[in-house]
């Protein structure tokens, strides 16, 4: 459970750096670009990838990822400046729901009443937390909010499905893939940071580069512990599954009520509930 743990708590303090970014003044593009220069570079400390054991590269799979994981994490910043990490967590975690409905209606998966009873927990989940009312979205200071909690709800939910297919494959090995994967993450977000330096003339600075690897220590942290927890309770992924995302959820909630004082609202509360119940029913289906 230890890297269960430390997985949870990789996972939440990238909401925090987030959360912190407009408070120390740090150019999130910039910083989410340098993210993954660390995350590619531990990466291949780590986990050892072997490029050249890649026979038949996934192109399509590997593009795709390049594009959306800098993409998606730029709205999640977004996401968690305007409606915090408790919802931003809880929308990123419920992205589950839409690959286990890809499973069913692309992969062919078999679906039972608990699975659907989950998924239909998670969706009421989603409805409760989106911040609907226009009151509240002016008090954030961003109309767009809503958006953005879709975006990370939509976007993680395909890059989960994107990071399932490139597992699947026999002729791309994982740990090469992912280390392909997060250079051309790196390419990408690259062109977007120079976009911002020569176009709206956003100043390059070091700063932004130490909280960009800080970032990215972090980021690749949740994937390599999520990643050893597996193969320590090979057994009994259900459990990985369920601890990892009931533990963000919960401790996600912790930190954004006491440490940064977000509020709920009654729906909200409700949101989160049903959002655990879901998880816990889903966990069950496995």
């Amino acid at each position: 459970m230890l890297y269960i743990f430390l997985s949870v708590c990789c996972s939440v303090l990238v909401s925090i750096l987030l959360k912190m970014a407009k408070r120390y003044q740090i150019n999130v593009v910039q910083a989410i670009t340098w993210n993954y220069s660390m995350a590619a570079l531990l990466t291949w400390v780590f986990l050892r990838p072997q490029p050249s054991s890649i026979t038949h590269a996934p192109i399509n799979i590997y593009l795709l990822l390049g594009v959306l994981l800098p993409g998606i994490f730029y709205v999640m910043s977004l996401a968690v400046r305007g409606a915090g990490i408790v919802r931003t967590d809880v929308a990123q975690r419920l992205s589950l729901l839409i690959s286990l409905s890809a499973a069913f209606l692309i992969f062919g998966d078999h679906f039972n009443l608990l699975k659907v009873i989950g998924i239909i927990l998670g969706f009421g989940a989603i409805f409760c937390l989106i911040p609907w009312q226009k009151k509240h979205v002016v008090t954030q200071g961003n109309r767009n909010t809503w958006m953005y909690l879709l975006g990370v709800f939509a976007g993680f939910g395909a890059i989960d499905i994107l990071f399932k297919q490139m597992a699947l494959s026999k002729t791309a090995p994982y740990n090469a893939s992912l280390f392909v994967v997060y250079v051309l993450a790196f390419g990408v977000a690259v062109l977007g940071s120079l976009y911002q330096i020569f176009f709206k003339k956003k100043r390059f600075l070091f700063r932004h580069i130490l909280f960009g690897w800080i970032l990215g220590v972090f980021n690749f942290g949740n994937i390599l512990f999520y990643i050893k927890a597996h193969k320590a309770l090979a057994n009994d992924p259900s459990t990985v599954f369920t601890a990892m995302n009931i533990g963000v959820i919960t401790l996600g909630t912790l930190v954004g009520l006491f440490i940064f004082r977000e509020k709920l609202g009654v729906l909200h509360k409700v949101g989160v509930a049903l959002a655990v119940a879901a998880i816990t029913v889903i966990a069950f289906s496995l």
